[in-house]
């Protein structure tokens, strides 16, 4: 591991000033379990690395009319609050398939999504529950859908500057899901990841599915949610949708799974999921 300067900051103001004066040489961190693997493997080799838990903007799980997570909100914590399962179950489920409990007491909701990796298991269940990033800068505070915040394999809209303060999910009308595909059920990083939330079912009012770790970044299968959109979930339609689905992803071949694979998956996971919800699981 190459020599670094270390901050600490306080306010998100500091951090900011820390980020724009080194550019796209210095590296937040919170729980480290994805940047100081990278370090240490050579992939990565920043000239600062900023600590930013000290920054009391970035925490808090709350909820009113939306839910709010800070950035440095755990993927433990969002598997054990209470308000998630009660509001958001699938949210939870999401986190609760991710690695083990000692990295989920360090992982960040923030660090997730900032990696930006394709298979980055909170962001298929979030884009499809709508959520929005609240981004903070130099210039003052922005919102960004968070569909439209990855824009490329370990890169988001982020700019010089700037850092993700929290995300703001609005209050669930309906149900979702989120189904996950691995070698092992709640350790290794997505094959395939799928979040689907609706509303309705007779007619199907609103529907999202999202697809996760076939693409560059999170996919949403429009031409599946048309497919199924204005009238009933009937098997038939369903089945056809899930085709649809397989057929708009973008997957590659790599070690965990051929591109056939990968889009074979894709059309199961997807009808599992519509018709887990038409049936109520």
């Amino acid at each position: 591991m190459k020599p670094f300067d270390y901050f600490s900051p306080k306010t998100l103001s500091e951090a900011s000033e820390v980020l724009s004066k080194y550019n796209d040489d210095a590296r937040m961190i919170a729980g480290g379990t994805d940047l100081l693997l990278k370090m240490k493997a050579g992939r990565l080799a920043p000239k600062a690395i900023i600590n930013i838990k000290r920054i009391p903007d970035l925490r808090g799980l709350t909820f009113n009319s939306h839910l709010t997570l800070g950035a440095l909100t755990t993927l433990e914590e969002i598997k054990q609050s209470p308000i998630i399962r009660q509001y958001y179950p699938a949210l939870s489920s999401a986190a609760a398939t991710m690695a083990s409990v000692q990295i989920r007491n360090l992982a960040t909701v923030g660090g997730n999504m900032c990696n930006a990796a394709p298979s980055a298991d909170l962001a298929p269940i979030l884009i499809a529950l709508n959520a929005t990033a609240v981004i903070n800068g130099a210039k003052g505070e922005r919102r960004v859908l968070l569909e439209e915040f990855f824009t490329a394999p370990g890169k988001s809209v982020l700019g010089v500057g700037e850092l993700l303060i929290s995300l703001e999910v609005p209050k669930q009308e309906g149900k979702s899901i989120y189904l996950k595909h691995s070698p092992r059920e709640h350790m290794d990083i997505a094959v395939v990841g799928v979040g689907i939330a609706c509303r309705g079912f007779n007619p199907l009012t609103q529907v999202r599915i999202i697809l996760g770790a076939v693409a560059p970044i999170p996919l949403r299968a429009k031409k599946a949610e048309e497919e199924v959109m204005g009238g009933s979930l009937t098997k038939e339609r369903i089945e056809r949708a899930a085709k649809i689905a397989a057929e708009e992803a973008r997957p590659i071949d790599d070690v965990r799974g051929s591109v056939w694979y990968r889009r074979k998956i894709v059309e199961v996971m997807v009808k599992r999921g519509l018709t887990g919800l038409v049936n109520g699981n």
